[in-house]
């Protein structure tokens, strides 16, 4: 392959994974809009629209293996494509997750845990993956430190959310036929304050990836 056309395959990989991201970052807004409003129609949509994602993860993959099969790259660009090949995943990821809250929509009670505020922790973990998106596209190492600095902030409003619920269980004075009902709301409410921090996790994982192909900085990764 000419070096004009390498370079130009390399620039269609970045432009794409960021394509990528974006889709899932859509996906991910729509679940929590449907578990705002418990709208299953749109948590439908998020739950269907799973298998697009991963086939364009299985495309990118393939991208991934051929240019380092055929092209064999080195130093900056066998980072690039290895950290392109590492993201991807954990955009399908993430995908995965928004595609569990999708299905939390569609059984959700909003008003079980007023005092639990799902879309600040949503609203943190689609800024965190902005920002990581962003580093890798402009390599920018800033971006990658702020993102894993925030994890920290996204940790804690996580185990308050959990520990309200928690509490409000053990305080609850809730009748007999009304106590297997009540459990599920718990349960759904921990499974996704989990979730969303798992989120987060993967942004950190991205601005990792993206720290390392910027500048052999493996110090996020760990």
């Amino acid at each position: 392959m000419p070096r004009n056309e390498y370079q130009s395959e390399l620039a269609a990989l970045r432009a794409d994974v960021v394509s990528m991201s974006e889709l899932v970052a859509e996906r991910l807004q729509m679940a929590l809009t449907a578990l705002e409003d418990s709208d299953e129609v749109l948590a439908d949509r998020v739950i269907t629209g799973d298998s697009d994602i991963n086939q364009l993860y299985l495309e990118l993959e393939k991208r991934c293996t051929d240019l380092i099969a055929l092209q064999q790259p080195v130093a900056g660009d066998l980072r690039f494509i290895a950290a392109s090949f590492k993201i991807i995943t954990d955009l399908e990821r993430i995908a995965d997750l928004a595609t569990n809250l999708g299905g939390y929509a569609k059984r959700a009670e909003n008003n079980v845990f007023p005092s639990v505020d799902i879309q600040r922790l949503g609203e943190e973990t689609l800024s965190m993956l902005s920002l990581a998106m962003e580093a890798y596209e402009t390599r920018d190492r800033g971006l990658c430190y702020a993102v894993d600095e925030r994890d920290d902030d996204l940790d804690a409003l996580c185990e308050v959310a959990s520990d309200t619920v928690v509490r409000e269980l053990i305080e609850s004075d809730r009748a007999d036929d009304e106590i297997e009902a009540f459990m599920a709301d718990v349960s759904r409410f921990l499974l996704t304050i989990r979730d969303l921090e798992r989120i987060g996790d993967h942004a950190v994982n991205i601005a990792a990836r993206s720290l390392y192909m910027i500048e052999n900085n493996d110090e996020l990764l760990y």
